[in-house]
């Protein structure tokens, strides 16, 4: 393996450094180069173009599990073990990295409805549970504020709004017009969220109780109990907010837009949804309740 790792990097790093640093002589790699390909080190071969064609088409999100998932869907049995050694040996690893703070304002003095969902969040069907949660994004102008609804049972994103400031028409009451344009809720839908000011205020309740969207709130200072909703902003920001520097919010709006339409939405695979996107998801439960 340390042989092939210099083999893929002899055009970055000279063969003799790499050598030394490995510990390895060169003329045991010279002749590793001009021995016959073993079956197994043509697989490997072949095993590493399709790692790092996922890694590529993951825009260096995917880490072992995922890409293992690619592999064995385009006709590649292997386990994740093996692609897990293949990824070492050639320097492939997600770019994930840097952790992910929570944060919420729930201090006001505002009605808070009660909790509903308990953190159950198995939903049987698309269209019951819907949840919700703001988060703010920097830039160099300032602070880029979205707030997102998504249905639980598909973990697609299917509402959301991004605004310069924190009002309640600009975030969340912005986000539940987006999604009321495009879906009609059905009888004893629920809307969760945590205690937050923007989803206590009454221009917000009176648009829930217009549509008859009945709303839980998580219970005071309990993360865990809107955990979904949160998850998402963890996911956004490690993948990809916390690897760009917007200087405009143009800049990012057109960023997280392409995120959450093109890639979350349509492609990127969720552990929870059996590594199928959201919008995978649902197809197939449409083909599984036909």
């Amino acid at each position: 393996m340390k042989y092939e790792f210099i083999h893929h990097n002899r055009s970055i790093f000279g063969v003799e450094k790499m050598c030394r640093v490995l510990r390895l002589s060169r003329s045991g790699y010279y002749a590793w180069i001009d021995r016959p390909e073993s079956n197994r080190d043509r697989e490997n071969r072949i095993l590493v173009l399709k790692i790092r064609k996922s890694h590529r088409l993951s825009e260096k999100i995917y880490g072992c599990p995922r890409i293992t998932d690619d592999l064995v869907k385009w006709g590649y049995p292997v386990s994740r073990p093996r692609v897990a050694r293949l990824m070492q040996a050639n320097g492939i690893r997600s770019k994930i990295k840097r952790k992910f703070k929570v944060t919420t304002n729930s201090d006001h003095n505002l009605p808070v409805s009660p909790n509903l969902l308990d953190q159950n969040f198995y939903v049987s069907e698309p269209g019951l549970i819907l949840v919700s949660d703001i988060t703010y994004i920097r830039t160099r102008e300032g602070w880029l504020y979205l707030t997102t609804i998504m249905d639980l049972f598909h973990r697609k994103i299917v509402g959301w709004s991004m605004s310069n400031r924190m009002t309640v028409k600009q975030t969340t009451v912005a986000a539940m017009r987006q999604y009321l344009m495009n879906h009609k809720p059905k009888p004893g839908m629920i809307f969760h969220s945590d205690r937050g000011i923007q989803y206590a205020a009454k221009d917000f309740r009176e648009l829930l109780d217009k549509h008859d969207i009945i709303q839980s709130m998580s219970g005071k200072g309990n993360c865990y109990d809107n955990a979904v909703a949160e998850s998402f902003f963890k996911t956004l920001k490690t993948e990809l907010v916390y690897h760009e520097r917007y200087w405009t919010r143009a800049q990012a709006r057109n960023s997280i837009f392409r995120y959450i339409e093109v890639f979350y939405n349509r492609i990127r695979k969720h552990s929870a949804l059996g590594y199928l996107s959201p919008d995978q998801y649902y197809q197939q439960s449409i083909k599984w309740a036909a």
